[in-house]
């Protein structure tokens, strides 16, 4: 597995690796992960669609989607803890 692009975000760290024939979307927010695999194939142009596939709108349910992992994440702290 090789990094093969990082792309700047003011809310997250966004590595774009290369592994087996995929595309490995990984995007960190302190110490939550989300990734995404994405076919060769899939594709037509290679990595720079993977660029066009990261749109305002698919960043927007990305950060999101963080808010609730870390909630999620909250609670079940909590439920062990108490």
């Amino acid at each position: 597995m090789r990094i093969i692009a990082e792309l700047p975000h003011p809310d997250f760290k966004i590595s774009i690796l290369n592994m087996n024939n995929k595309f490995i979307v990984k995007i960190e927010q302190g110490s939550l992960e989300q990734s995404y695999k994405i076919p060769e194939m899939d594709l037509t142009d290679g990595v720079n669609s993977v660029f066009e596939l990261l749109d305002e709108e698919f960043l927007k349910k990305i950060a999101a989607r963080f808010n609730d992992m870390r909630m999620d994440y909250k609670d079940a702290y909590f439920r062990y803890n108490y």
